[in-house]
């Protein structure tokens, strides 16, 4: 991409606060943001072939959303701490295969997409996102969600399409969580933990594509429970 397209995008960022530059074959993060730090509001370098996400990411202090799906980033620096406005960082379908514990200090994060990485271990450090609504880790490889879970304020947690074997019943703790998506795993009916259905406030159980027919899930103590906040919360939107 020539220098003078890269130009006139920066002079329109400098007036709007947005950088969007998708599926230009991008290899590295533009240097030339970094003139932008004190604009930029939002970035969007989703389809690009980009393997390292700067330390320099630390500077953009304004930003409230960071979007770069679809590259080839293997990690995130730990400067990502640092932009503490941010409310949007979404990831999807890179080869990230941990994060940094600064994750947790972004205070002001409420979505959180990570759908389609390396990411083998069910995150820890994350239950200091107070504002926290939707943490995405479907197409991962994490096979256990630990009892950790239970300190997240998410109201929507995904996990659809993983490895997941072990769900700790700590879940149901989880106080804001309203749906959990677990759909084609690897989980027995006897790993779904009963306090989900009689003791928690999830009202959307999403678990078809495991190793039991959904089906038998009414049979389990507490489904009754878990059915009454089901068609609440449906009613509530039709």
């Amino acid at each position: 991409m020539g220098n003078s397209a890269l130009k006139s995008h920066l002079e329109t960022s400098q007036k709007t606060g947005v950088f969007q530059l998708t599926g230009k074959g991008l290899q590295e993060f533009p240097e030339e943001l970094q003139r932008l730090t004190g604009n930029l509001r939002t970035v969007d370098l989703s389809g690009n072939k980009i393997e390292v996400l700067p330390a320099g990411i630390g500077n953009f202090l304004q930003l409230k959303s960071l979007t770069l799906n679809s590259n080839r980033l293997s990690s995130i620096p730990s400067e990502i701490g640092k932009l503490k406005k941010l409310e949007t960082l979404s990831l999807n379908g890179n080869r990230i295969q941990q994060l940094p514990t600064t994750l947790g200090q972004l205070k002001t994060l409420r979505t959180l997409s990570l759908a389609g990485n390396q990411i083998s271990e069910f995150p820890s450090g994350l239950g200091s996102l107070r504002q926290l609504d939707l943490l995405d880790l479907s197409r991962n490889q994490i096979q256990n969600v630990p009892a950790e879970v239970s300190e997240l304020q998410a109201i929507e947690i995904n996990l659809n399409q993983n490895q997941i074997l072990v769900l700790s019943e700590e879940v149901s703790r989880c106080p804001r969580l309203k749906v959990l998506r677990l759909e084609e795993n690897c989980l027995e009916l006897s790993s779904i933990p009963l306090s989900i259905l009689s003791e928690s406030q999830v009202s959307l159980l999403s678990v078809e594509g495991n190793l039991f027919e959904v089906k038998k899930l009414r049979d389990l103590d507490g489904y009754d429970k878990y059915m009454e906040r089901f068609t609440a919360t449906k009613k509530k939107f039709t």
